[in-house]
């Protein structure tokens, strides 16, 4: 009982320890746990701990992962997936195992060792991959969901896999290990792969099919029909616990049911979900699992982290980070290639192929399969699983090289769409065409306004141009699009692009170039209002502080006020909330932290108090304004 408290508090330590400290620095969670495994494997080997044995119990938060996939899934987006499926993953899969074969055998590697390590390493990491895009809120993407597509054709071709590979057994290596070697190298996997309860193991083929079919049957009609009534019933005893036991007995049930008719679990609580997608408890499913799934994939991640052989990795160190950059950069490039004949376009193209280009956890499965059925020897698989977990170990690299240099570049106007030519003229240009700069279009057109919009998100503008709205593509914060636009002879500027820094620097140069221009212009946040103020921006609009408060009167209405006391509570409150903004801008400093402005600090708890005052009105807003001198500006809101 003791070892087991003492590896767990290992694990959740690091866990607790690297993950805050990496996602402070941009880093993700996963190369959070993958370093918090790599610190603690000394510990772990001084406590001759078996890192592989949980490894295989962590495995199992993948499991959990594809169930939670599937309950975003309804089978009819699924249908829709079917190309990508079939097409994209099937290329990416079979091109992947082709080139790495071929160049396996330029090495000198026979024919079936070259097949099974092209098998290993076609596969991409399913764990790390949707953990990120989920991170980044990147799996809605066009890039993210095409990677997805892939992934899942993956974990579906894994079962055809270990079909294949015990076929390319070689004899010879069977004949040159010792009986010692060979019980060293097949104890483990034999646990793992060849013993335990199974439905298949002295059945013919066409009953072996049979009993995989009934199996998957019986997981999308147990769903469909069972499920719903079971947690109906559950639902009634109103005990929350007992619905997570029966959420965990659902998922586990649907793994061990895979496992014995020799079908991924993985698979078959994906199918699981997708059956579920579309049931009233799905979200609650979401909730009760997404706790176990997220501990779990953490602790895999760091057992990936702590089964690195360093020793085997100074040894031979050169040709272990060789194959594993020339790993990504082949896969990288496939992917890349395919994404071109898919149409996938922009940084998605990047995003899919960056995100795909490692090896998988499957891969750690799929080395020791070859290695107890004598496909790979002992001393090619010890390399390729250090290629496979480095590969693993870079792809937060990648991730954060595609958001630093990728996604940027994208994120700017198309270069292979010029600007128009703008042959409208206004008083008010629009910069920005979105959600806030086209309502304000809209008012000022129904007032009778000559305006001129501006905005670089080609398909915003293709959506504005077929709905009869005038909208002219550029980016408007280059300086001669300005000018083309009338700035020279425009009274009013709105500047409602996205951005904080891009609209701040929008506003130090329309301020210093063409001082008659009066601008309004969104802020991002309160300290942003402060930058803009600075900056010389005669109107600074929040871009949710309106909406807020209304919905601030809404909850005080529902609380029992009227209408009337609801929004002279809302008016005062808007009212001390402009006049502290106006104080505080006075002695706030651009770019200074807030810890070193002791000014600002003492203003802003000398002000906040005044606000419960006022709201209540225990103090007018007229009595705080002669207490303080405030700068000679419109109020901001």
């Amino acid at each position: 009982m003791s070892n087991l408290l003492l590896v767990a508090s290992l694990f959740l330590i690091a866990g607790v320890a690297a993950v805050p400290i990496a996602a402070r620095f941009g880093l993700g969670s996963v190369l959070g746990y993958l370093i918090a495994g790599i610190v603690i494997s000394p510990i772990l080997y001084a406590l001759h701990i078996d890192v592989i044995a949980i490894q295989h119990i962590a495995e199992f938060g993948v499991v959990m992962m594809l169930f939670l996939v599937g309950l975003e899934l309804e089978p009819r987006m699924l249908w829709q997936m079917r190309h990508r499926l079939l097409g994209l993953g099937g290329l990416q899969v079979g091109i992947t195992t082709a080139v790495i074969t071929g160049i396996a055998m330029l090495f000198g590697q026979p024919w079936t060792i070259a097949l099974a390590i092209g098998l290993v390493l076609c596969l991409s990491s399913t764990a790390i991959v949707l953990q990120t895009l989920n991170e980044k809120n990147l799996m809605k993407s066009d890039g993210g969901q095409a990677g997805f597509s892939v992934l899942l054709f993956q974990d579906i071709a894994v079962i055809p896999m270990l079909a294949l590979i015990p076929l390319l057994a070689m004899p010879e290596l069977m004949d040159v290990a010792t009986n010692a070697g060979t019980d060293a190298a097949h104890a483990p996997e034999a646990d793992d792969h060849g013993s335990g309860f199974s439905l298949i193991e002295h059945v013919n083929g066409w009953q072996r099919t049979l009993i995989t079919l009934t199996a998957i049957a019986a997981v999308i009609l147990g769903g469909h029909f069972l499920v719903r009534p079971l947690f109906r019933y559950i639902a009634m005893a109103n005990l929350r616990e007992i619905f997570v036991a029966a959420a965990l007995m659902l998922v586990v049930g649907i793994a061990l049911l895979m496992s014995v008719v020799g079908l991924s679990p993985a698979l078959g609580t994906f199918l699981a979900g997708v059956v579920l997608a579309t049931s009233e408890f799905r979200h609650e499913l979401e909730s009760d699992i997404d706790p176990f799934k997220g501990l779990l994939l953490g602790l895999f991640f760091m057992t990936v982290g702590a089964s690195i052989d360093f020793h085997l990795l100074l040894d031979n160190l050169a040709l272990i980070v060789g194959l594993t950059l020339g790993l990504i950069a082949i896969k990288a490039l496939v992917l890349l290639v395919l994404s071109y004949v898919f149409r996938i376009k922009g940084s998605n193209r990047w995003l899919f192929s960056l995100s795909l280009a490692q090896a998988g956890e499957f891969g750690f499965v799929l080395l020791s399969f070859t290695v107890a059925n004598q496909v790979i020897p002992s001393s090619i698989a010890d390399r390729l699983l250090l290629v496979v977990a480095l590969s693993m170990l870079l792809t937060p690299a990648l991730f954060i090289a595609f958001d630093k240099f990728i996604s940027p570049r994208f994120a700017k106007p198309d270069a292979s769409i010029e600007a128009d030519h703008i042959d409208d003229a206004g008083k008010v240009i629009i910069a920005g065409a979105g959600r806030f700069g086209s309502i304000i279009n809209r008012v000022l057109t129904a007032a009778g306004h000559q305006t001129v919009m501006v905005d670089y998100n080609a398909k915003q503008l293709e959506t504005f141009r077929t709905l009869g709205i005038k909208v002219f593509y550029g980016d408007a914060t280059r300086p001669d699009l300005l000018h083309a636009a009338g700035i020279d002879d425009a009274e009013i500027l709105v500047i409602a692009i996205d951005g904080e820094q891009q609209i701040t620097e929008l506003v130090h140069y329309v301020r210093e170039n063409f001082p008659h221009v009066h601008i309004v212009a969104r802020a991002v946040n309160r300290h942003h209002v402060y930058d803009l103020f600075a900056a010389g921006a005669a109107d600074i609009i929040r871009e949710t502080f309106d909406s807020a408060t209304r919905a601030a009167r809404s909850v005080l209405e529902a609380t029992g006020e009227s209408r009337e006391q609801a929004q002279q509570k809302i008016d005062r409150f808007v009212g001390i909330d402009q006049h502290i903004m106006l104080e505080v801008a006075t002695v706030y400093k651009p770019g200074v932290p807030l810890k070193e402005n002791s000014a600002y600090v003492d203003k802003v708890k000398s002000l906040i108090p005044l606000q419960s005052d006022v709201v209540q009105g225990k103090i007018t807003l007229e009595e705080v304004q002669q207490q303080y001198s405030s700068p000679e500006t419109k109020p901001t809101s």
